[in-house]
């Protein structure tokens, strides 16, 4: 159950964050959560939207350099060790984790985190077979 998350390619300067959001407000499209990591030069804004092909193609036309990226939400234990409990599943195998960020929304005791990894559909299957919820796409846009 991959999900899909935009990322846009933002010159590091004051104001450069508030264009996309407005473009997607005004469209309609809901940020369900985001990440923003820097660089000296420019900064990458990752988001997961509500409607990721509408704020995709929104964004693409209005010359953002936008790319689509297929991610993984899982639910995690909300509480100390909880993290690590999912790390360990692939502590041991060959799936890469490339980077993760919280999600906006918990589940009673279960927080959700975003992970991007080299091989989604390994991890996917690692994660059913160790049991841990895999979220899926209509919980992450409609929630």
């Amino acid at each position: 159950m991959k999900i899909h998350q935009l990322s846009l390619f933002l010159e590091n300067k004051p104001g450069q964050l508030t264009a996309p959001c407005r473009e997607l407000a005004d469209a309609g499209i809901d940020i369900r959560t985001l990440s923003l990591a820097d660089t000296q030069q420019f900064g990458i804004l990752r988001l997961i939207v509500s409607d990721w092909k509408r704020g995709y193609e929104l964004l693409r036309d209005k010359g953002y350099v936008v790319k689509d990226t297929e991610v993984v939400a899982i639910e995690v234990p909300d509480r100390p060790g909880g993290l690590l409990e999912v790390l360990k599943v692939f502590e041991k195998s060959a799936v890469n984790i490339e980077y993760m960020y919280a999600f906006t929304f918990g589940r009673g005791d279960k927080a959700v985190l975003i992970f991007r990894f080299d091989d989604p559909d390994a991890a996917i299957a690692l994660l059913n077979s160790a049991g841990i919820n895999v979220v899926g796409s209509v919980e992450v846009y409609n929630r």
